[in-house]
């Protein structure tokens, strides 16, 4: 993919005014290739589009929608070893994760909610022998779907497959940092059977470009987003003209709480894991890290060998554990957050720099931060790398006070071999997701979300069709 084209009512195009920027590899640093840069034009070509398919495609059966989503995840699996490595020189994260994660997850994602809306149900009610209401759930539009650059294919696709398995039509626009395998799906849908315009790709940019067009355009239904906190806020004020629908999964801090009592290997493990799996670019890593005191000093120190065995370098080697960063710029941002951290008393117990072996890339070293305070900037703001905060507590009472000392609300993740503490913490920790003794394990029928800034609504098996769908009550007087 040396030369990325929107994808517009079943075609591959460039821009009408031919403008394109440069895709490159993080790891390298290296241009790979251009992207078509997207504008109003290209929006509004995509949504029209969309709207014209929408009339067909909303008609179709929900079996006639699931077997086109089958061939979808069939054409993924199809193509895993291609699309993991587009992935792979687009985000600069390991193959060997997104061959084992990204990719396998995209395709379970288009069979989950094709094998889910065949059984989806409305509600009747039965007015006593004076009338009979049941709601009809109908598709609700043109969808916007605006994805991240961390797990690009993967959270992609968790909105596509319910947009189209509830009948709705699609404008995506994918991060500008990771533009090839939201092409590549573009592709594969057309292959699997998906009409024209029922699918499009606008590639661009966010603020007064295509990004800010596509959640402005006045013939768009709703809205789709998965990002950062401050890009909810500026797609919220541009989309309130018009009344969308949103749903938002944004940023996270999240606390992972370790009490002395829990499997320590277990804990201890899945914290490595936890803080730096896709080099902490995911927004469920458990970024502030409690611990009970009694436990505190073995647990640092288990954490802190551990995140220095982890291997860095090449994505491409089977044996790498951490990549590269998305680009030199969010390095320098996350080491930004570490420098200030140690002004503001913080002390790195590893990492905290640029590997010394890598001279190229935006690599930067597992990092683990003791000595700080809920007060502090590290401890507050969302880093998205691979840094953790470690803090003592005494009591139970503290640490939900620490955990929820937060703007953001997004998970939480609980260790204890206590079945009463595990119930009663969770239930007082302010966080859409709540884990206890594991992390990232899903369930995709349960619903996904956050509280506060990090989100607006749940994603996830019936309340994902909330969102595609609108529900119609029927009043029959008998």
């Amino acid at each position: 993919m040396e030369r990325v084209l929107h994808f517009i009512d079943g075609a591959f195009v460039p821009s009408e005014d031919g403008r394109t920027f440069d895709n490159v590899n993080p790891a390298t640093g290296e241009r790979i290739g251009t992207v078509a840069e997207g504008g109003r034009a290209e929006i509004d070509k995509a949504v029209r589009a969309a709207r014209r398919a929408f009339r067909s495609w909303s008609r179709t059966t929900a079996q006639e929608r699931a077997a086109i989503l089958h061939r979808i995840a069939n054409l993924i699996e199809e193509n895993l070893e291609e699309l993991a490595l587009l992935e792979t020189r687009d985000t600069g994260k390991p193959l060997s994760l997104a061959k084992s994660l990204d990719i396998p997850r995209s395709a379970y994602n288009f069979r989950f909610f094709a094998d889910f809306v065949k059984g989806l149900s409305t509600e009747t009610f039965e007015m006593e022998g004076v009338a009979l209401n049941y709601a009809l759930r109908r598709p609700v539009g043109v969808a916007g779907l605006i994805s991240p650059w961390n797990l690009p294919l993967f959270l992609l696709t968790w909105k596509v497959a319910p947009c189209l398995a509830a009948g709705n039509t699609c404008v995506i626009k994918p991060a500008e940092l990771t533009p090839m395998t939201a092409t590549k799906l573009a592709e594969i849908c057309k292959q699997a059977g998906v009409p024209d315009g029922v699918v499009n790709v606008v590639h661009g940019f966010g603020p007064d470009a295509a990004g800010q067009f596509l959640t402005e355009h006045e013939d768009v239904d709703l809205i789709s987003l998965t990002g950062e906190t401050t890009t909810g806020k500026a797609v919220m004020r541009s989309a309130a003209s018009t009344l969308k629908r949103l749903s938002f999964e944004l940023g996270g801090k999240n606390p992972n709480i370790v009490f002395a009592d829990c499997d320590f290997e277990d804990a201890i493990a899945t914290t490595v894991r936890s803080s730096f799996v896709n080099q902490g670019e995911v927004c469920l890593c458990g970024s502030r890290i409690y611990v009970e005191r009694p436990l505190y000093d073995r647990f640092v120190e288990a954490l802190v060998d551990r995140a220095r065995k982890l291997r860095i370098g090449d994505p491409l080697d089977p044996q790498t554990d951490v990549g590269s960063l998305i680009s030199e710029e969010h390095l320098q941002r996350v080491d930004g957050f570490v420098r200030r951290a140690v002004e503001q008393g913080g002390r790195v117990l590893t990492g905290g720099k640029r590997p010394e072996h890598l001279a190229r890339g935006a690599f930067y070293e597992p990092t683990v931060i003791v000595d700080v305070d809920e007060t502090c900037e590290i401890t507050r703001q969302e880093v998205f790398g691979p840094v953790v905060t470690v803090q003592p507590f005494d009591t139970e009472e503290e640490v939900i006070r620490l955990a929820n000392d937060t703007h953001y609300g997004l998970s939480a993740t609980l260790w204890t071999s206590n079945l009463k503490r595990a119930h009663r913490v969770a239930g007082e920790l302010e966080a859409g997701v709540i884990w206890v003794n594991t992390w990232f394990l899903r369930d995709l029928r349960t619903p996904f979300g956050g509280m506060k800034q990090s989100g607006i609504g749940r994603e996830g098996g019936v309340h994902s069709f909330e969102f595609f769908t609108e529900l119609k009550n029927v009043c029959i007087k008998l």
